[in-house]
């Protein structure tokens, strides 16, 4: 794949050059397409492990133009909200809950999420601490709604 369309995967295109907050629109980005497309969980399953794959060869390549985790690059964020919604009801609220808590987890990177991001290299590194915010987020409503909804 050429540098040019890695670096537009890694970037979601002008997303991660925006001058505010890029990690957070690449996650609305993502909140978007739930809200727009609803897919069912399974066809989340289907896109997502593709789109990790993708996003670990994109973020390596433009970690290499743009500097170490680069703020630019958003393909984590979109992917990791993604993790967030699985099999989680898809409503307004919870999808809403879901990318409040995904950012703030992205954002402080409770532990070990920090030290994946330090310990492993590269794109895998950038993409890992996303999925483990998004497993952390996806984690904290799954108990919500075991404890609110039976």
């Amino acid at each position: 794949m050429n540098s040019r369309i890695q670096s537009l995967i890694a970037t979601i295109g002008v997303t991660g050059f925006l001058p505010y907050a890029p990690g957070t629109f690449g996650s609305f980005l993502s909140f978007l397409l739930i809200i727009f497309l609803k897919p069912g969980n399974i066809s989340l399953l289907v896109i997502l492990l593709p789109l990790f794959i993708l996003g670990i060869s994109a973020s390596n390549h433009a970690e290499k133009i743009l500097g170490k985790d680069s703020g630019h690059i958003v393909i984590d964020e979109f992917c990791g909200y993604l993790i967030s919604v699985l099999f989680i009801p898809m409503s307004t609220g919870y999808l809403l809950a879901a990318f409040i808590l995904f950012r703030i987890f992205d954002i402080f990177k409770p532990p070990p999420i920090r030290r994946i991001e330090e310990v492993v290299p590269g794109g895998a590194g950038i993409m890992l601490d996303d999925v483990l915010a998004g497993i952390y987020t996806n984690a904290c409503l799954q108990i919500w709604k075991y404890l609110f909804m039976n």
